[in-house]
């Protein structure tokens, strides 16, 4: 009979074990997490609005730091959610991407990932097997797809967050942007969005002030409450009007670009001067990373500029070693420096 009992009352006890295990096991995870884009407004913006609704930690990175920032995360055994914002895929770093996201659906790990970059459908199709929940729209910048997905978790006010990126992102005439855009008077939609972007820019080698912008456009705050923001827009603007002269100097033209080598400021603040001043319908930006051994290029297309540079950006890129792609009329790569001559020349080719 004593036997029998032991029996008995050792097998409640073996379960309650694994129960209590299971549950410690759930509890580990706790982390909330978004990866987002931390060279423009639309991609701190779509981190601040993910903040905003979710909690947790924000990871800002450029498109070089996109992968390491991902592996890393990916091996937080405390990881529960991650959210992955306005972070474009490039024919060479799609497949480890799916592979890093399969990983970590492995493991239990929810994923949304947001963006407006042109996607293989191949890679779509393999994200939405391994069910990452994917919230894509090439026609809406990515704080916009964020608004209109949890605005039920959101303030009010975080309608004008994703208003500004649209404007950043030259995405403020698509439907839902430019319906957000009626609710406030256009010029102070403009000079905010504008004053942000400058600040962004001008703190790319400040990690903590931006994250610092994150924290703050989470707590609803508009930019000209954040202190300090209008002076230091003030200085850039001052350093963007000093290099409409060095553009007017330095700038080279192709057949089909104008192109220039920035030496010290950002590639992405001068392009839109040398697409202009070139009187070309695509213009190109590069500027070296000493540390990297590659040219950081910007690329902006006119009204007139009838292909997608995104994509062919994407596949010159990716034959020449590096890594592309973005938007029609707007996009990015990174060209390893011994190749820049030759990005220059076939970029000029296909687009003729």
């Amino acid at each position: 009979m004593v036997a029998s009992k032991t029996q008995k009352t050792s097998k409640p006890k073996s379960a309650a074990k694994k129960t209590i295990k299971k549950k410690l096991i759930k509890k580990e995870r706790t982390k909330v997490i978004c990866i987002s884009h931390k060279e423009d407004a639309d991609g701190i913006s779509s981190a601040a609005l993910i903040r905003q609704a979710f909690g947790g930690d924000s990871i800002l990175v450029d498109y070089p730091g996109q992968m390491e920032a991902l592996q890393q995360v990916a091996n937080d055994e405390k990881l529960k959610s991650l959210y992955i914002c306005d972070l474009g895929l490039s024919k060479k770093n799609q497949d480890e991407f799916v592979e890093l996201m399969r990983t970590m659906r492995k493991n239990k790990v929810s994923i949304t990932y947001i963006d407006h970059h042109d996607i293989d459908p191949k890679i779509v199709k393999d994200l939405e097997k391994i069910k990452v929940k994917l919230i894509h729209d090439i026609n809406e910048c990515t704080t916009i797809q964020v608004y209109d997905k949890f605005k039920s978790k959101l303030s009010d006010h975080s309608s004008f967050i994703a208003a500004c990126a649209a404007i950043t992102d030259y995405m403020e005439d698509r439907p839902i942007g430019s319906k957000l855009l009626q609710i406030y008077d256009r010029q102070f939609a403009l000079i905010s969005a504008t004053v942000l972007t400058y600040n962004i820019v001008g703190h790319q080698k400040d990690p903590d002030y931006l994250l610092y912008l994150v924290e703050e456009l989470a707590e609803s705050k508009f930019p000209h409450e954040i202190p300090n923001t209008f002076e230091f827009a003030q200085i850039q603007v001052e350093k963007l009007s000093q290099m409409i002269a060095k553009v007017k100097n330095g700038l080279k033209t192709m057949k089909n670009i104008g192109y220039m080598e920035i030496m010290d400021a950002g590639a992405s603040g001068a392009v839109n001067f040398v697409l202009g001043l070139s009187g070309k319908d695509v213009g190109v930006a590069y500027k070296e990373r000493i540390d990297h051994g590659i040219y950081a290029v910007s690329v902006r297309g006119s009204r007139n500029c009838a292909v997608h540079l995104g994509k062919i950006v994407n596949i010159l890129a990716t034959e020449l070693g590096g890594s592309g792609g973005g938007h029609d009329k707007a996009c990015g790569a990174v060209i390893p420096k011994q190749k820049i001559k030759k990005f220059l020349t076939e970029f000029n080719k296909k687009l003729g």
